[in-house]
């Protein structure tokens, strides 16, 4: 990986699979904004410390970190990053916003590593107690962050809208506008069709979706069993929240021509049945937007 440039905006797609299934070549969901040599991490699924090794980062600079929403994919390497950057002398605070109940995942994360950091202090090396350093921040809608740097703007989009019963409007998933001197990129994070957050994407540089087709995730279940072991409502469950909760092809198209965004950045990618070449799905973005789309790997820079 290049240095990256102590001014202006970059954006590295460190994790780019959708979960929860595991992939040998892409990280789950994880991304890095770069703002005037400052670095603001996007979602921090599993993968998210070993991809920032890889790009030449230290983790120990890693202090602002945005989670859109509490699946798994999005927040299994939280914990491992915030770790990691206390290990390697960070001092400064850690400081982790995010959807209702972000606080308590990272008082969670704390819990689950005060073992390690005990004893790591009797070790020798470290004296400050893990909890000195990490916080989580529940946020609302609307500027939830702005420093010399960026203002993030949040909206709350559908993936858990078709929730039903006690689940119902108890969950929050966002997407994010990060507004920087020389760019605008947004995060739709995971949802599903959203007049929030096209208004949200207006005007943007890069649009970073998350991307998805219902029947390759299917199919992709079938082939590893996973469909063979649900029950049929099991069965009617995932198809309801692959349907409702995600984005179709087609519907990614509408959104970033109704916003007239520069150009669509294609991440949070379904398993493809057989291949990993999502050219066919970028084509059927462009029938909708005329604009660039773009298929992101994994420490892909833009």
């Amino acid at each position: 990986m290049q240095k990256l440039s102590k001014t202006g905006t970059c954006l590295i797609t460190l994790g780019t699979a959708a979960g929860p299934s595991l992939r040998p070549d892409r990280a789950q969901s994880s991304n890095l904004l770069t703002v005037n040599g400052t670095h603001y991490v996007v979602d921090a699924g599993d993968g998210v410390a070993r991809r920032l090794a890889k790009a030449g980062i230290d983790v120990r600079e890693i202090g602002m970190i945005f989670i859109t929403h509490h699946h798994d994919d999005h927040t299994a390497g939280l914990g491992t990053l915030m770790s990691l950057a206390w290990d390697r002398q960070r001092t400064k605070p850690i400081n982790v916003y995010g959807p209702p109940r972000t606080e308590e995942l990272v008082k969670a994360t704390v819990q689950y590593f005060t073992i390690s950091a005990e004893i790591r202090i009797a070790d020798g090396g470290r004296t400050v107690p893990i909890a000195q350093l990490f916080f989580g921040h529940d946020v609302g809608t609307g500027v939830i962050y702005q420093d010399t740097n960026i203002k993030v703007t949040a909206v709350e989009n559908s993936h858990f809208a078709f929730h039903e019963g006690p689940a119902a409007g108890k969950h929050k998933s966002y997407s994010y506008r990060f507004e920087t001197p020389d760019r605008v990129i947004v995060f739709t994070g995971d949802t599903g069709p959203s007049d929030a957050v096209t208004e949200l994407a207006k005007g943007a540089d890069l649009l970073v979706t998350e991307t998805s087709s219902c029947e390759d995730r299917k199919q992709a279940m079938i082939n590893d069993g996973r469909w063979q072991a649900m029950t049929p409502a099991e069965q009617a469950g995932i198809m309801r929240q692959a349907t409702q909760g995600h984005m179709s092809l087609d519907v990614i198209g509408e959104m970033a021509a109704g916003a007239k965004v520069k150009t669509v950045v294609l991440s949070h990618l379904t398993q493809r049945v057989g291949n990993d070449d999502y050219t066919p799905w970028a084509e059927e973005v462009k029938k909708h937007f005329s604009g660039d789309v773009l298929v992101a790997k994994d420490l892909m820079e833009f």
